[in-house]
């Protein structure tokens, strides 16, 4: 196993000092958990499970409120109960899920997960002061486009190279710039389909046939929380290799993944659980970043194409699925 390099310039942030309070005795903390996305769970949502029972919470002590939503509406539906409710913490997966509960509580602390540059976003203030009620790990999965690009380059002539966007994602135009700027550098034209609705992302591939492009990034985060299954399996009828930014994609017939180990996010994502729950407040708490990174490449989809994958690159990867 080899550790995949950190991005350029970041570094992990050492935990802020912290005052603990003393947890009541008998006290079952309640938290609430959602995302967008009805097809898939989060690949974080299981080790985290496991981590916070590795520091001690379970069944009675602790009441995990998991829900996920169809779109960001329900979303901002579910964070309005959560609130009414009074939970004690709120973890938010992935952006959609984190505007709605930034728009429906500043009081209630919450931990977000899988997103890309919460600064940019408008979440929190800075990443090593947050200054409000929200904290947690950043990914900044998008700015690894660069290097997913390379890495399918390595097994696929990469000539054009297909992006999906979605205009509606506040995320779209500063990961497609990254793109954009880095698709002269590697000689790549891009072909760009926008989408907003699975009936958008079907007529996406429709007029596809095989040899139009060389592969697939999916630029705007939204569509993968919302369409996963369908862009893979369109992915699968039109012969397009995937390029994803998790391993769970992999796991479910993409080509390859680089971005951050899902289990080591959870890890760190259970401990500042627990050091809110314990006291901590979000603010003082600096939001970490996925530094350990790994890269995943599905051999039978690969077979699947007639794809061949050099030796050195998967000496390189972290796993190989046959």
């Amino acid at each position: 196993m080899h550790r995949r390099s950190f991005l350029t310039g970041l570094v992990t942030i050492a935990t802020a000092p912290r005052v603990v309070e003393a947890q009541p005795a008998g006290k079952v903390w309640r938290v609430g958990l959602f995302h967008v996305g009805l097809d898939h769970e989060p690949p974080t949502l299981a080790p985290l499970r496991e981590g916070l029972k590795r520091l001690g919470y379970e069944d009675k002590n602790i009441r995990l409120d998991w829900r996920n939503q169809a779109d960001e509406d329900a979303a901002r539906v579910t964070a309005r109960a959560f609130v009414r409710e009074r939970v004690d913490l709120i973890v938010a997966f992935e952006a959609q899920a984190v505007r709605a509960t930034q728009a429906a509580t500043s009081e209630i602390p919450v931990v977000f997960v899988h997103v890309g540059d919460p600064v940019a976003s408008g979440f929190v203030k800075s990443i090593a002061q947050p200054g409000g009620n929200l904290t947690g790990i950043a990914d900044f999965v998008g700015e690894l486009q660069d290097k997913r690009m390379q890495i399918l380059g390595e097994i696929v002539r990469l000539r054009r190279l297909l992006i999906l966007t979605d205009p509606l994602d506040p995320n779209t135009a500063r990961l497609r710039a990254e793109v954009r700027r880095v698709a002269p550098q590697l000689k790549v034209e891009l072909v760009e389909r926008q989408a907003t609705t699975e009936a958008d992302v079907t007529q996406a591939f429709a007029p596809l046939k095989r040899g139009d492009v060389d592969g697939l990034i999916v630029v705007s985060p939204n569509l993968i929380t919302k369409f996963r299954a369908v862009i893979l399996r369109l992915c699968q009828e039109h012969q397009i290799p995937l390029a994803a930014h998790a391993k769970v994609l992999v796991e479910h017939g993409a080509l390859l993944s680089y971005g951050p180990d899902n289990v080591a996010v959870a890890q760190d994502l259970a401990g500042y659980i627990d050091k809110i729950l314990k006291g901590a407040k979000p603010a003082d708490l600096p939001v970490q970043q996925a530094a350990r990174l790994e890269l995943v490449i599905n051999m039978k989809t690969a077979k699947a194409l007639g794809l061949t994958v050099p030796p050195s690159l998967l000496l390189r990867a972290d796993q190989v699925i046959e």
